[in-house]
């Protein structure tokens, strides 16, 4: 027994000694103005020794990936819902996608890669079931509902910090949280410099701020958060012209030639361009940019993809049908927790065994945004009566 002990201990300290090794191989390998993992803050303190030997963002990237909220990724809308075709992006590829271009971009530039990766996997896990249109449709139903806008960035926050580990949540770094929050990958910037007054109390009020008013600029408190910002934006855009292409929306020719001649017109090149000008425009910098001429470019082709995909009308077709359910099953959950309906699949699928600390810190209405946001595209029409059900589209 004592000589098991013994050899447990020795283990113990092998292991110690070695993540210190690679706490202290950052501090001579990464830029001055990386993010150390010694640096980072939880808002609970935990024992080291409990969490083994991970360094600090490596163990929040592991805990995103054995995430409930990560899992369901594979079956949520990245931009075209209801199309049968199996070789579209879903938000699973999407987010790998940018945690590989983000994690290139850091690496050149001598940055943390595993709390970007971190990052990059959970920036979109708030997101509702049929993309930015379920996002839209929820939003209303949310304000109205006298709980805030609802914000896919804030929800991310929402269900890694307080709706995960049945209402435990998974007490992440603030650095990974507030990546997280301010990836908002929509807005297109030029230049991203770091906001380093950070807290869990402003991370808190931000995100209240937020919910009362969406167009709050945010701003990541890391170097590593705003390279995930950027690439998100690279990630997405050659990649829905390349759907856009192969459902034969547009033609690979109606890129305008004042985009192609800077970014090309291929997600391969596009990629690579915007990178390339990333890392030359961001190298031994405290900020992450473009050069004006790529950033041009790129807002460029987000005002056409925004023209001719995002709001194409042949792949709105069911965008009415899809807003009608929203209402009718935030309607029905909320009704069946008022009334203490525990046959309803919102206790059974959702606050069953969830901790009474997550029951009494929301309200009702709070609790459905949680629930419907959390489902995948075919767990939400499931859960609506067959004859409402819209029918996928064939391209």
């Amino acid at each position: 027994m004592i000589m098991e002990k013994s050899k447990s201990d020795r283990q113990k300290n092998l292991l110690d000694l070695l993540c210190d090794q690679l706490n202290q191989q950052e501090l001579k390998a990464l830029s001055p103005y990386a993010t150390i993992s010694r640096s980072a803050v939880r808002r609970e303190k935990e024992d080291r020794h409990k969490n083994g030997y991970r360094q600090s963002f490596s163990l929040d990237t592991d805990r995103i990936l054995h995430s409930l909220a990560y899992t369901r990724y594979i079956d949520k809308t990245q931009v075209f819902s209801l199309i049968k075709n199996d070789h579209i992006t879903h938000r699973v590829l999407h987010v790998q996608l940018v945690s590989k271009i983000a994690r290139t971009i850091g690496r050149f530039l001598k940055l943390n890669e595993d709390l970007i990766e971190a990052i990059a996997l959970g920036h979109d896990i708030g997101h509702t079931p049929f993309g930015h249109d379920g996002e839209r449709y929820l939003s209303s139903i949310c304000f109205a509902s006298g709980i805030g806008y609802f914000l896919h960035n804030v929800q991310s926050i929402q269900f890694l910090d307080q709706v995960e580990r049945k209402g435990r949540g998974w007490n992440l770094t603030l650095q990974v949280l507030d990546g997280i929050l301010c990836h908002d990958g929509e807005i297109h910037n030029h230049f991203l410099a770091v906001d380093q007054e950070k807290n869990f109390d402003i991370l808190s009020d931000t995100m209240a701020q937020k919910k009362e008013n969406p167009k709050l600029p945010l701003m990541p408190m890391t170097l590593e958060g705003c390279v995930v910002r950027m690439a998100d934006s690279v990630a997405y855009i050659g990649r829905d012209l390349e759907d856009a292409i192969r459902l034969n929306l547009i033609k690979r020719s109606d890129v305008p030639e004042k985009i192609v001649k800077v970014i090309g017109n291929t997600n391969g090149t596009i990629v690579f361009n915007l990178v390339t000008d990333i890392l030359e425009n961001s190298f031994q910098q405290p900020h992450v940019a473009f050069s004006q001429k790529v950033s041009e470019a790129l807002e460029n082709l987000k005002y056409f993809n925004m023209e001719h995909i995002y709001l194409n009308p042949k792949i709105k077709r069911h965008t009415s049908l899809v807003k009608n359910l929203f209402e009718y099953l935030f309607d029905k959950y909320l009704s069946d927790i008022v009334r203490g309906n525990e046959s309803s699949t919102i206790f059974r699928g959702f606050m069953q065994n969830m901790f009474d600390g997550y029951i009494s810190r929301h309200k009702p209405a709070e609790i459905v945004r949680d629930f419907i946001a959390g489902m995948t595209d075919r767990y939400f029409l499931l859960q609506c009566p067959e004859n409402m059900r819209p029918k996928p589209m064939e391209f």
